[in-house]
């Protein structure tokens, strides 16, 4: 397998650690992140003066000289399928998707084929960011399987790097649209009383806490306040349905997985359709679009603004997607 050896110099003033060193020495054009950098460590693949150094965490010293040597990306094992896809935009450095509610972004276990990674490898035809170690579709951020809406995904190794360090610092605009149960208003004392739960002027709630996998059930995600993952949320009510149901937009601040659903969820307000955190909601019996709301079997939550900075071009850019068929059905139902 053909081998790049990269010759790297540690510069003045360098970070206590020497994954932290590399990081920041390493050369743009070797498109090495420090994820990467950690599993080159620990296959042995860097080296100071011929003697291997795994250890991350060793110090390191201006004027240190490290080689590491990066094989060329392979060929991932998941295969291309001619699955049409929704292109909202597409150029040399990356692809805007519409994606519909039902797919899989990337293989699992319980879904190894008919994913959106498996219909972008038909139509990139072999042009695949090489980021990891593996030719496969720059997948730097994720929406659920019965979450439609708006994906961006890295053809190049540049672009792979640059979005995902957007996404990390959370400069990414990413607004969705949803359904929920009930009236959420800053009026609410219930909702007033709820941990986690702020406003903010223009009729904005925010809500803050950690989020962490449950400790029983591996498929849900857990609301805490010491552990977990900072998760920022931020929504408003675009209009109401009496007191029973809501359609509202949300902002993300973080993005972790099941962000929006189980925050909704933790204050009461949980999306319509949803089968993991809606638990037993239900309009009554005959509140306009209580049958449809009843018969909707995935949550009604759509991906439909997404902006960023090109990761390339440096042009600030936004994307937006139209709310599909069933959702819009939903709305029109609930006003009556």
């Amino acid at each position: 397998m053909p081998t790049t050896v990269y010759r790297i110099t540690i510069g003045a003033n360098p970070p206590s650690r020497l994954d932290k060193a590399l990081a920041r020495d390493v050369p743009e054009e070797a498109h090495l992140s420090r994820s990467r950098l950690a599993r080159l460590l620990g296959d042995g693949a860097v080296s100071k003066d011929g003697v291997v150094q795994s250890d991350g965490k060793a110090k390191v010293s201006e004027g240190d000289v490290f080689e590491i040597s990066v094989n060329e990306a392979v060929e991932v094992g998941t295969l291309p399928e001619d699955i049409p896809i929704s292109v909202v935009f597409e150029d040399d450095d990356l692809i805007v998707v519409d994606k519909p509610a039902g797919m899989v972004v990337h293989p699992a276990p319980g879904s190894p084929g008919g994913t959106l990674v498996n219909a972008l490898l038909h139509h990139f035809g072999g042009s695949l960011s090489g980021v990891g170690g593996e030719k496969r579709p720059g997948i730097v951020h994720r929406i659920d399987k019965d979450t439609s809406g708006l994906l961006v995904v890295a053809k190049s190794d540049a672009a792979h790097h640059g979005l995902a360090d957007q996404f990390a610092a959370h400069s990414v605009e990413r607004q969705y649209r949803a359904v929920c149960y009930g009236l959420p208003t800053p009026a609410d004392p219930r909702l007033r009383g709820v941990p986690g739960v702020s406003f903010e002027d223009g009729g904005l709630i925010k809500i803050t806490t950690q989020l962490a996998r449950h400790k029983t059930d591996r498929q849900r995600q857990a609301v805490l306040f010491h552990g977990g993952r900072h998760a920022v949320t931020r929504f408003s009510v675009a209009r109401g349905f009496g007191d029973h149901a809501a359609e509202i937009v949300c902002r993300l601040e973080t993005g972790r997985t099941h962000q929006i659903r189980v925050h909704l969820a933790h204050i009461g307000h949980a999306l319509i359709g949803d089968p993991v955190y809606g638990g037993r909601h239900k309009l009554p019996a005959n509140a306009p679009g209580a049958e449809t709301v009843q018969s909707f079997t995935r949550q009604a939550l759509h991906a439909e603004t997404l902006g960023f900075q090109h990761p390339v071009s440096g042009e600030q850019v936004s994307f937006s997607s139209p709310l599909p068929k069933d959702i819009s059905i939903l709305i029109k139902e609930l006003r009556g």
